[in-house]
């Protein structure tokens, strides 16, 4: 009887350990029932009843993806062109992923082959090339809605390449090193543009202040001239005062007279007209000349010589 409570004993803890199980994180057991779906398991330690409950599904909660290879896909103008998509989801219901579908990553992987057919071929070539993201998120919103009711989540819709025919690659090559070539000449002529205006500006600058030192050089000269005439005409003014002063006004202005006659008389070319009130200087100054004796520059005849005495021996004979 012992041996047999032993026995029993043994069995059942095997049992029970053979039934116990342990969900990792990130991970959910789907269970069924004699058949039927019973609960789902999420993370931690479970036991099942033995032979009547089993475990359906062991699904992962984390972000999958789906990397389909390229497949052609024709545009609205009649292009054939290879694309491959990358689609990221996760499964957000284990029930409804493990009932949804036979076979969901399948269903997915067709359900985005079809829509990017679809999608493109509304667009022309130039426009499937630069609109990616457009495509993308129209991808991304009709997976995402189509999938729910198989439990999956699509997260994002990427194009990874997008591959046109070869002669479309070589008339799109040709394109850009004509448009590049296009661009070099326009920054070309922009360069220039600007060398030109700016030399203009620096010419234009530079007769500004050529115009501005040349002024600058004239009013200075100018300022020179009035300056040193100013000072001439004062020297004067004093050398006159100086002489009215001295008491010798008539006749050191008849000898200031004299001497313009004598500076204009010494050209060969020069005519000299003598007014009359300079005759009347003259003769003035002629009789001041010898009434005071200033000015008198004649020099005074030689006295006669004597004659020597007779000689009476000699006048005699």
């Amino acid at each position: 009887m012992e041996w047999g409570l032993i026995i029993a004993g043994i069995i059942i803890a095997i049992l029970f350990f053979a039934n116990v199980r342990i969900v990792p994180q990130a991970t959910e057991y789907v269970i069924e029932i004699l058949g039927k779906y019973k609960t789902t398991w999420g993370a931690g330690l479970h036991v099942k009843i033995p032979i009547i409950e089993k475990i359906a599904k062991k699904i992962t909660l984390k972000e999958q993806v789906i990397d389909s290879p390229p497949q052609p896909v024709i545009t609205k103008d009649n292009v054939t062109m290879q694309i491959d998509t990358v689609v990221y989801f996760r499964i957000f219901d284990a029930r409804l992923y493990t009932y949804g579908a036979v076979n969901p990553i399948s269903a997915l992987e067709n359900l985005t082959a079809t829509t990017l057919r679809n999608i493109v071929g509304e667009l022309e070539l130039d426009g499937t090339l630069t609109s990616r993201d457009t495509i993308n998120a129209k991808m991304t919103s009709i997976l995402d809605e189509a999938t729910d009711q198989w439990g999956i989540k699509v997260n994002r819709v990427e194009l990874k390449n997008i591959i046109p025919p070869a002669e479309i690659q070589n008339a799109m090559e040709k394109q850009m090193k004509a448009e590049r070539e296009r661009r070099e000449t326009l920054l070309q002529a922009e360069g220039h543009k600007a060398a030109a205006i700016t030399r203009a500006e620096g010419d234009k600058q530079a007769m500004i202040l050529a115009a501005e030192g040349e002024r600058d050089a004239r009013i200075a000269r100018a300022e020179g001239e009035a300056k040193a005439i100013y000072l001439k005409k004062k020297a004067e003014a004093d050398g006159i005062r100086e002489i009215r002063e001295a008491g010798a006004d008539s006749a050191v202005l008849e000898l200031k007279r004299y001497e313009a006659l004598v500076s204009l008389s010494n050209s060969t070319a020069a005519k000299l007209i003598i007014p009359t009130d300079a005759v009347n200087a003259v003769s003035s100054n002629v009789l001041f000349t010898e009434t005071t004796g200033i000015g008198d520059i004649t020099k005074p005849a030689p006295k006669p010589v004597p004659k020597p005495p007779a000689d009476p021996c000699c006048d005699d004979k």
